[in-house]
């Protein structure tokens, strides 16, 4: 079968097709308001036509290519250009406005690449037993997730915990806007239809991360030149040394893992994976306090973690026919329109076009490397471009993409509105990170802790008689208390200087 598979796959056809899918992909990626949900949506028709191999393995290009294109927009523009790379921006930017845009590029790219090749590799060879885990969760260990990915709150709180948790409430109230999920209740809609399905995170996301700082710089007229004077990058390799390489390992190693485990769960995603990974890395690091004003572990930690999602959520899909995420979601539709099945004995009754999914994975994961790293230069150049100039061209770029995400108007005057938003809240020295993080777990908390009660007939019990949901809200418990009291002691050393 692998014989099979290799002889379809190492076509001209096949591997132009996946060539085409990863830079279409990148595109779609680094474009914000776009993603890689929208790009393999617009070509799933166009794979109808053709061989399974071909038709997946053009997909595969498109996902992969989009996870990773991120990144491009998220170090150069400070807008995550997927919400997988809401992470990067954190050192991203900041590396990037301290003259570091290649070392971020090329770092991010390598560990995507990494990231990337080992999900495969996990995908490929322990599939079937991490699949074998996820059969046991129910809506009860999905909510126990849930608790412990809202814990990153506490972490990313900045100076002040109590703002921090503020900003994590409002981004969960922000979440329960729209139809309730199971009895699709009207919540905080004030009769405005619009509102009915809640707001896109796609909007929030260009919202608080870009319209804001356009507007910001807008009333910062005198220095619009001044803040882009053009610069000169000197990349060698994908900018790090060996020793930085090394020294990574640990952090490859983990935010690997996150992602696979992250992808394996149905309905998480890319975004929390790169936010855990992010975490992670900073609680782990001799210097915590570096994080976020662009230090290289922070970029490596989410774009590891972020693109070993991919594989990750095809191993619940092929297994058990169970998508990971959207964009698996729409893969399910593509494999059964070619006449896969997928579930236990895929390998058995597919297993040419499964050895085949592998085969393309592995040529899109290089193809990205090559493709990315050898359009470096021209993406830093980017920033060449005076602000004057740039700062408009972004903001068209931000308007498109709000409209582009749902074809609504209303979008793009939330986008204005969350722009004005995030002036407000930078203002009051009110973090945006902790909004984002509430917003993307609140529905995901809702929807669970509803259909774990409803199961249970409203016993609250359930929660800690099951053990992977104990272990899950006990060690979120042991998290908040650690970081509390992380917190308390910097006050205390802030005090005594």
């Amino acid at each position: 079968m692998l014989l099979d598979a290799c002889v379809q796959v190492f076509t001209p056809s096949c591997l132009g097709l996946i060539v085409l899918g990863v830079v279409v992909g990148i595109i779609f990626g680094a474009i914000p308001g776009l993603s890689a949900t929208m790009a393999v949506v617009l070509f799933l028709p166009m794979s109808f036509g053709m061989s399974p191999i071909n038709g997946l393995s053009l997909l595969i290009g498109l996902y992969l290519g989009g996870i990773s294109g991120g990144l491009i927009s998220a170090i150069l523009l400070k807008i995550p250009g997927t919400p997988s790379s809401i992470a990067t921006v954190f050192d991203g930017a900041p590396m990037a406005e301290h003259g570091q845009a290649g070392k971020a590029l090329g770092a991010g790219i390598l560990y995507s690449f990494i990231g990337g090749l080992i999900s495969i590799f996990a995908l490929i060879f322990i599939s079937p037993y991490l699949a074998a885990i996820t059969i046991k969760f129910t809506p009860v260990e999905y909510f126990s997730v849930a608790v412990f990915s809202l814990t990153i709150i506490a972490s990313l709180s900045g100076h002040s915990l109590l703002k921090g948790l503020l900003s994590g409430l409002f981004g969960i109230a922000i979440s329960m806007v729209g139809m309730a999920p199971i009895d699709s209740l009207e919540r905080f809609t004030f009769d405005n239809f619009q509102l009915l399905n809640g707001f896109d995170i796609v909007v929030i996301l260009i919202g608080l991360f870009a319209v804001t700082d356009i507007i910001m710089a807008g009333f910062n007229r005198k220095h619009l030149d001044d803040n882009y004077e053009k610069a000169h990058y000197e990349v060698k390799g994908f900018g790090i040394t060996m020793k930085e390489f090394r020294d990574q390992i640990g952090n490859m190693i983990r935010s690997s893992l996150i992602g696979i485990g992250i992808g394996i769960l149905p309905g998480i995603g890319g975004n929390v994976a790169g936010l855990l990974s992010y975490t992670a890395t900073k609680n782990a690091s001799k210097y915590p306090e570096k994080f976020g004003t662009g230090i290289v572990d922070g970029v490596i930690a989410s774009e590891t973690s972020n693109n070993a999602v991919i594989g990750g959520s095809l191993i619940p899909l092929i297994t058990m026919g169970i998508p990971g995420n959207t964009v698996s979601a729409i893969l399910l539709g593509g494999l059964t329109i070619h006449g896969i099945t997928p579930g236990p004995l895929v390998f058995q009754k597919s297993g040419v076009y499964v050895y085949g999914i592998f085969l393309a994975l592995l040529i899109a994961n290089v193809v990205m490397l090559i493709v990315e790293r050898g359009a470096l230069k021209g993406f830093v150049k980017l920033l060449d471009i005076p602000k004057r100039i740039l700062l408009p061209i972004v903001m068209a770029c931000c308007v498109v993409g709000a409209y582009a995400s749902n074809s609504r108007l209303f979008d793009v005057w939330c986008v204005v509105v969350f722009g004005i938003l995030g002036i407000f809240l930078k203002k009051l020295n009110i973090p945006t990170t902790p909004l984002i993080i509430g917003f993307i777990l609140g529905k995901m908390t809702e929807e669970n802790l509803r259909r774990a009660l409803q199961a249970s007939n409203g016993d609250m019990s359930v929660f800690f008689t099951r053990p992977i949901s104990l272990t899950f809200l006990v060690v979120a418990v042991v998290f908040v208390i650690y970081t509390v009291k992380k917190s308390r002691q910097a006050e205390k050393l802030k005090e005594a200087e």
